[in-house]
């Protein structure tokens, strides 16, 4: 849908705005004009304003930064499309979302980024950035046409969650990048270790008689990645961390000069191994939640900086992905709905500072990404998320405005609900 508001001259006042990309966290007014924040604190000279927005007792603070959102278009258009999920993000304060490669047909050609950006701009609800393919199709083989995907737009390039069998194959691919100063985004996971485990190698699933996948699947991958990023000196970005001893292994890798970033999906910050006790294929997530101790060792990294961003790891499926056995059902969640009020609950529950949790969803993202956006600084982009901290709301099919419905948060009371979204100074969504 596009734009619900064209006002060119926009004043938000009354709010408490952080802006940590530039230590701001104080109650004052963020003036916007022509897609731009032009002042912040006193009124321009001439200044007036088209639209007044009240944000008393509400938090302001930039677009929030979705590192990685599948959008199922193309390719998968039964489980969603750019247009449902791009107007979930804009509801749930998003206003950059960052495509894997792994769509249908993949992202290794310039054709395929083009559709996606006109699929975006045609939507209006929000701006999606795209990692291009790693190796052709993601077949782990011959290497993609890095420079011409960069020219259309990439922001790194990834290949998802399929491995690279051959470690030769993957330094190659690594100079590549370095060449073009292309970020690499890893996923960390020895395929043979994993050996086509659905769950964590531990007691729930010895007990539920599910094939397990070791930490070490992860660890070694890290450990194999964290050598040749040192020998290629390509930047490269670790995803969906899982384990607290990777989460380590990162920081250590950050503490002794590497050029290395990490995230963490939502999920993994309230989620176990524990979850899956009754095969709740909600909680079926590739990789798995792992144990109870790695949940919190997961929260300390975050808190410390070595993650430096916390994304949805959106997933949306239709009901039957998630019907069956359990190795038998889709893996991933719905999660744009949910990023921003779990997010702040961990705020409420003293694991991280408010402003350090929007560092993560907001500048901490867009460095990773190497893109513009994620602060209030003057002439900055004016992406801008408003929301009431105190707001509670309850999940449910009612409330959802992914198409997938899959999340094992249904039912939960959230508090902490976006009341305006404005993308590049256009308000594209108000809460009724």
């Amino acid at each position: 849908m596009p734009a619900i508001e064209t006002a060119t001259r926009i004043l938000i006042h009354g709010g408490r705005v952080i802006d940590p990309a530039n230590n701001v966290d104080t109650v004052q007014d963020i003036y916007i004009a022509d897609g731009r924040v032009i002042a912040s604190g006193n009124t321009p000279q001439g200044f007036t304003a088209d639209m007044e927005i009240d944000a008393s007792h509400r938090v302001v603070c930039p677009g929030l930064i979705d590192i990685s959102a599948r959008l199922r278009e193309p390719g998968q258009e039964q489980k969603a499309t750019i247009a449902t999920e791009s107007l979930a993000a804009a509801s749930g304060g998003i206003t950059t979302l960052c495509c894997p490669p792994d769509t249908y047909p993949v992202i290794d050609t310039p054709a395929v980024t083009e559709f996606i950006r006109l699929r975006a701009e045609a939507a209006g609800n929000a701006r999606i950035v795209t990692l291009g393919a790693l190796t052709q199709s993601l077949g782990g083989e011959q290497l993609s046409e890095m420079a011409a995907l960069r020219s259309a737009g990439c922001v790194g390039v990834s290949n998802a969650l399929q491995p690279l069998l051959n470690p030769l194959i993957l330094r190659r691919a690594m100079e590549y990048a370095a060449t073009f100063e292309l970020t690499v985004f890893l996923h960390p996971n020895d395929h043979w270790l994993a050996n086509e485990g659905c769950a964590h190698e531990g007691r729930v699933a010895t007990r539920l008689g599910l094939r397990g996948i070791p930490e070490a699947a992860e660890t070694a991958a890290v450990a194999r990645d964290l050598a040749l990023i040192e020998q290629t000196g390509v930047r490269a970005h670790f995803c969906r961390l899982t384990s607290g001893r990777a989460a380590r292994m990162v920081a250590r890798a950050q503490y002794d000069g590497a050029p290395v970033t990490a995230d963490v999906a939502i999920p993994y910050l309230y989620l176990s191994e524990i979850d899956i006790s009754d095969f709740d294929s909600q909680c079926h997530l590739m990789p798995p939640l792992r144990t109870v101790e790695d949940r919190q060792q997961l929260r300390d990294a975050l808190q410390q900086g070595s993650v430096s961003a916390v994304c949805s790891d959106h997933q949306p499926h239709e009901p039957d992905a998630k019907l069956g056995p359990f190795p038998a059902t889709e893996p991933g969640i719905s999660g744009l709905d949910t990023l921003l009020p779990l997010a702040l609950r961990l705020v409420d529950e003293h694991s991280i500072e408010l402003a350090d949790l929007i560092h993560r969803l907001t500048a901490g993202p867009a460095k990773i990404l190497g893109l513009p956006y994620g602060s209030l600084s003057v002439d900055a982009t004016a992406d801008v998320c408003i929301f009431d901290p105190s707001a509670s709301w309850q999940l449910d099919s009612s409330t959802v405005r992914s198409n997938g419905l899959n999340t094992p948060f249904m039912g939960w009371e959230m508090k902490g609900r976006v009341t305006h979204t404005l993308l590049a100074g256009q308000l594209v969504y108000a809460l009724n």
